[in-house]
This record gives structure tokens, sequence and C-alpha cells, in this order.
């Protein structure tokens, strides 16, 4: 189990999700209900730096992903259903209805920002409003590769291989990539420090977690593709707030508002000063635009 990066005015629990699956979370704060969901390779310790300044505001729900942290991490299927993100966006509004939240916002970075993201396609009468940050659909990722986006996000294309061919080289030396990922995509390494990365270690050197983070990103490549044509047509009507990193890949690769604005009617957002991990690069930031976005109105 994590050691507590959060106070005592947040409840650590676990709830059971209809597949058997043991979703691992932490809940504090008052206020409307808000889900944030982390990224790879972290958890829901990610959140920490901008938790207690939300706690002001939103009955926050902190928790990790399935396959990651200390959720359970079934094993992998040859469809890669039991990580699509389908998968992991109902285990969300599952966790939410135990926990009495009807309707509820959500916030996710990275990974936790495509679960967002299917949330939003498979739950949004549900949704109150969402932020995904550092991301453009996984879709409009594959179709516009080249050798900029392949280069930079090269992982998407290593973890995805069957037959365990990533599962045995990152078993040499996981905490070796956790710290190379940490520190390619800060823009300032340190924002990201000992103590966190040692507990990201602590579940990401288990050889189901490894397992299961390839999975993720092996049905991003797969099923989770099928699902975003079929809801091609259907734009989302959910206001939604786009933040991302000025100085890596999303920020100069793609224009995100403009992609984002494609997929849903109402859409703002903008660039940080920051790389790739918004919350703990750039908390203060986050925090502020998060609190004016999900109290609006």
């Amino acid at each position: 189990m994590s050691t507590s990066f959060y106070d005592d005015n947040f409840t650590r629990r676990r709830i059971t999700v209809d597949d058997g699956t043991g979703i691992h979370l932490v809940e504090g704060g008052e206020g409307p209900p808000l889900l944030l969901l982390h990224g790879y390779p972290e958890s829901h310790v990610m959140w920490h730096k901008v938790a207690p300044v939300l706690a002001g505001h939103f009955r926050l729900v902190i928790p990790d992903l399935r396959g990651y942290g200390d959720s359970d991490k079934p094993a992998g299927d040859p469809a890669h259903a039991t990580y699509s993100k389908r998968r992991m966006a109902a285990d969300m509004a599952q966790v939410m209805t135990a926990l009495g939240h009807d309707r509820f916002s959500v916030a996710g970075h990275d990974r936790g920002a495509r679960v967002t993201h299917r949330l939003l396609r498979d739950h949004e009468p549900r949704i109150v409003k969402a932020s995904v940050m550092d991301v453009v659909p996984t879709l409009d990722v594959y179709e516009a590769t080249d050798i900029t986006v392949a280069t930079s996000y090269f992982h998407w294309f290593f973890f995805i291989q069957e037959g365990g061919l990533p599962e045995r080289l990152i078993a040499g030396d996981p905490g070796f990539l956790l710290d190379w990922a940490c520190d390619r995509l800060c823009v300032d390494p340190a924002a990201i420090g000992p103590r966190e990365r040692e507990e990201y270690k602590r579940w990401f050197v288990l050889p189901e977690a490894i397992h299961a983070t390839c999975e993720d990103y092996r049905a991003g490549a797969t099923i989770d593709l099928d699902h975003d044509r079929a809801d091609l047509h259907r734009r989302l009507q959910v206001p939604l707030l786009v933040l991302w990193g000025a100085h890596r890949l999303v920020g100069k690769r793609f224009d995100p508002l403009a992609i984002w604005r494609n997929h849903a009617e109402t859409v703002e957002g903008a660039a940080l000063d920051c790389g790739h991990f918004l919350p703990e690069e750039a908390p203060d930031d986050v925090a502020r635009r998060m609190i004016a976005f999900f109290s609006a109105g």
C-alpha cells in the first residue's frame, strides 16, 4: 500500500467493479464531486500538489486506474478489452455510483485524459464538465504520426508489441524507464521528486503492472481506435477545458484547441509554461484554472 501523500482530510477507499477488479482511491474535500484521473507511469499520487487547494472547492475522488498504483492488475486478453478505455471508463462510472455521485465533473492527465474522453463518449449524461491535460484524441495522434510524433511517442509503438517483448525488456530495469520518462518529459525534472518517484517505482516494477500498462497502450492501438471511429459522427456537448504543456510534443506538434473543437461543441484552454506533467510541474496554475472552470456557472 502506498505511503500517503494526502493529509487526514482524505480517506482511502477500495471499490470492486463488476468484473471483480478492485479500484483503490482516496477521497476528500467539500463541494460538487470532481474525479481526478492520472496518467502513465504514475498513480493517484500525481494530484497531491493540487488536491489540497481543490479540496476547498470540490469533493475529490482520486483513484488509481486499473493496472496502476494499488488498484488490481488483471491479466490482459487477446482483444485487449480488459484495458480498453471503455472498460476503464466503466470502472470510473461505477466508482462514482458507489460513492453516491450520480453526476460529476472529471479531469484527466495523459492516459487518464483518454479515459476521460471515453467517459464523455459512453457516460455523457452523467458528466457536468471535463478537462483533459496534455493530450489530443488517440485517433488524431495515430493519423498524424510522422517522424516527429514517432520519435517523441516511440513508447506508443514499443509497448504495443505482442508476445511479451516489451514486458520482458522493461522488466530488466523498470526503475530506469520511470526515471527516464520523468526526466525527459519534464522541463524541470525536480518537479517529480525522489519521494514521488520511489512511490511510483514501488508498484511500477511489478510484473503484473508492467503487463497491465503495456496492455493499456495495446488497447489504445486496437480496440480503442474502433470505439473512437464509431463515435466520430457525434460531437460532445459537455464543456471541455483543454490544458497542455507548451514545451513538449502536444504543444509543439498539434493545435489542441482546434483538434478538440472537432470533437466537442464548447472548448476552452491554454498552454502552460511546463512540460508534460502539468499537475506536478505547474500545480498553482493548474489549480487556479481548474477552480475557475469547474466552479463557473
